[in-house]
């Protein structure tokens, strides 16, 4: 493995470091973007259960907005519901935002990452095959082995580059996938509440000693 890191030249560093890169991101994502973290399917009734037994204190709209992004979305519809149901909507739409920059995090990098490493590997190949024609006017092209191995070295960076970008890639698209499915599942919930309320009704939040 050494002696083929070794072969591909100094642009294998930096391959490496983005397949580093993207593996950590991608695990992170992997856990981060669980739908039943994100959106906990129990929490609507929950919450609805808190406003039919005037349950729904200080108190528990802190722990509402701390259990998960859902929740965050929520506490923030409800702490506005008193005012209409246009204003509601807008706090709704407002914490949804930055639940989706949340989601979003890190996905930028790896789609970079699944765009550049075929370059590098690209750069890597050009540039062995630079050696490859300086080996030529030097040796000439009798000495075969010379020219094959040049060029076998020349291609590992490609090789290299396209073995990080094609898994990066998927990921990437997977990962984008699993955010719209969570921001339809999101709104939907917050559609619940929204007309569960038929912005008309208050919020009153009772306050605890």
């Amino acid at each position: 493995m050494f002696e083929l890191v070794k072969a591909g030249g100094w642009l294998m560093v930096p391959i490496i470091l983005c397949s580093i890169a993207a593996f950590a991101i991608c695990v992170e994502r992997f856990w981060t973007l669980n739908p039943n973290k994100i959106a906990p399917p129990n929490l609507i009734a929950q919450v609805w259960i808190w406003l039919q037994n005037n349950q729904l204190d200080t108190q528990k709209m802190r722990e509402l907005k701390k259990s998960s992004p859902l929740g965050q979305i929520l506490a923030a519809g409800l702490s506005n519901s008193s005012h209409g149901r246009d204003v509601m909507k807008e706090s709704i739409e407002e914490a949804a935002g930055h639940v989706i920059h949340e989601m979003e995090r890190y996905l930028s990098p790896l789609g970079t990452i699944a765009t550049i490493t075929p370059l590098l590997g690209l750069l890597g190949t050009v540039i062995g095959m630079i050696r490859v024609f300086s080996d030529i006017m030097v040796e000439g092209t009798g000495n075969a082995q010379i020219l094959a191995g040049g060029i076998s070295e020349a291609l590992i960076t490609t090789a290299s580059g396209l073995c990080i970008a094609i898994p990066a890639l998927i990921m990437h698209r997977f990962f984008h996938r699993r955010v719209d499915t969570i921001v339809v599942e999101l709104e939907q919930q917050t559609i619940k509440l929204v007309d569960a309320l038929h912005s008309e009704r208050r919020v009153e939040m009772k306050e605890t000693h």
